[in-house]
């Protein structure tokens, strides 16, 4: 069966994506299915039967990281490894990381329905707690199967309940040993909505992944002193949420001095959090991203400096946690030459473009070969109900990562 009829059945690909919207389904239509959950262990379970039912040999690594291995003619060789995550955001979309998990699965379904053998095994992987949204940082699963984080570290990471990340595991029965973790990666995939606006702007199919700018977590805690809100008077206060509201002001009004920088303040927490009492403590998350590492390390250089004077002229006293610090990374020249290959042969429009939002390929960058795909998302949201990508793009997307994979894994090597 000759590669160029090979195509996926959108109709069954949606199917999946659906079934897999019931799991920790939102009243608008998204999804809250936090890493290492009863809804991720739903979902996971699910996951695994479909992987035994595309006839896959299925691994679980020590880090919950799921793997399904497709076997090759030559299967000694390296796999190509394809994947994403199925976990999300509080309030999080259908198709953010999913999509990269079912779009792969729907690569090896079409494989097993033209009975087309590649020459190197091809694996799926669903990367645990990509999201980062109930244990800090994003990206444990994959950035710890790559050793970028120390596994003990990773398995005693606790979220704001302070249930732990390994006690999790092993709750939901997804604890699996080191041995089985990727390793010898020939090259790995990850298909993506963009989540921004560019290539609908744009008006472009496929977006072709150069790189994932560096980013900065931090976190700001910011000390007060608690009193009752009708017997203290203003002058006397040492309110934490008045001193911290001018701190906040000051990081933006810095950020708009560095074009091309991109900053939030996404995460906000009081105490004692009483309406009627004076705020003793004010935490908060500072968010910074750009896609040059010195300009990036020399604002946030900056931004200590700025907090710290102004902690002395307003008589403040804080504290600067560091949450995590990524440089950023430049993806492969000859994984991007093959997906700018498929998207030609498809004839789809695309565009060259470096990744915003950190993801699993970021890790992976640093131990394989490895590139992105970008489809189109509506009016460019994520990390809400709302987003949305539409079946036309998800059937290109999926096209070129097919294409992409078949030609890598029928590979001798990437020179």
């Amino acid at each position: 069966m000759s590669q160029q009829l090979a195509e996926i059945n959108i109709q069954r690909l949606m199917g999946t994506i659906e079934e897999s919207a019931e799991i920790g389904k939102l009243p608008n239509g998204g999804i809250c299915r936090l890493t290492l959950t009863d809804e991720d262990k739903v979902m996971r379970d699910l996951f695994y039967q479909w992987l035994l039912d595309a006839g896959l040999e299925i691994r679980i690594d020590d880090f919950g990281n799921m793997y399904g291995r497709r076997e090759g003619e030559r299967d000694e060789l390296a796999p190509v490894l394809i994947g994403s995550h199925l976990d999300t955001q509080p309030n999080g979309g259908k198709f953010d990381g999913i999509l990269g998990v079912l779009g792969a699965l729907e690569v090896i379904r079409t494989l097993n329905d033209l009975e087309l053998k590649t020459m190197r095994p091809i694996e799926i992987v669903n990367f645990t707690n990509e999201e980062g949204a109930r244990f800090e940082p994003a990206m444990l699963g994959s950035g710890a199967m790559t050793n970028v984080f120390p596994k003990q570290a990773v398995l005693n990471k606790t979220d704001q309940q302070g249930k732990v990340f390994g006690s999790e595991l092993r709750r939901i029965g997804y604890e699996g040993t080191e041995e089985n973790r990727a390793k010898d990666i020939f090259s790995f995939l990850e298909l993506h909505i963009e989540q921004g606006p560019i290539l609908e702007d744009s008006h472009k199919a496929i977006g072709i992944v150069s790189g994932i700018q560096g980013m900065n977590w931090i976190e700001v805690t910011v000390k007060g002193e608690t009193a009752h809100t009708g017997t203290r008077p203003m002058v006397n206060r040492k309110d934490a949420i008045l001193h911290a509201a001018k701190l906040i002001t000051r990081i933006y009004s810095l950020a708009a001095e560095y074009p091309d920088l991109l900053i939030s303040v996404g995460r906000i927490n009081a105490y004692p959090n009483v309406i009627n009492s004076v705020s003793s403590e004010a935490k908060f998350s500072i968010d910074i991203r750009h896609p040059n590492n010195k300009t990036r390390k020399r604002f946030t250089n900056q931004l200590r400096e700025t907090l710290s004077m102004m902690t002395l002229v307003e008589n403040m006293e804080i504290q600067i946690t560091d949450i995590a610090d990524v440089e950023t990374e430049h993806f492969t020249d000859s994984i991007i030459e093959v997906i700018q290959t498929a998207v030609k042969k498809y004839g789809y429009s695309y565009l060259n473009m470096q990744s915003g939002a950190a993801h699993d390929a970021k890790y992976l960058n640093k131990v394989a070969p490895t590139g992105m795909i970008f489809i189109p998302s509506i009016n460019g949201v994520s990390h809400c109900e709302e987003e949305l990508s539409e079946a036309v793009d998800i059937e290109r997307g999926v096209q070129v990562l097919l294409h992409s994979v078949i030609t890598l894994a029928n590979k001798e090597n990437l020179i």
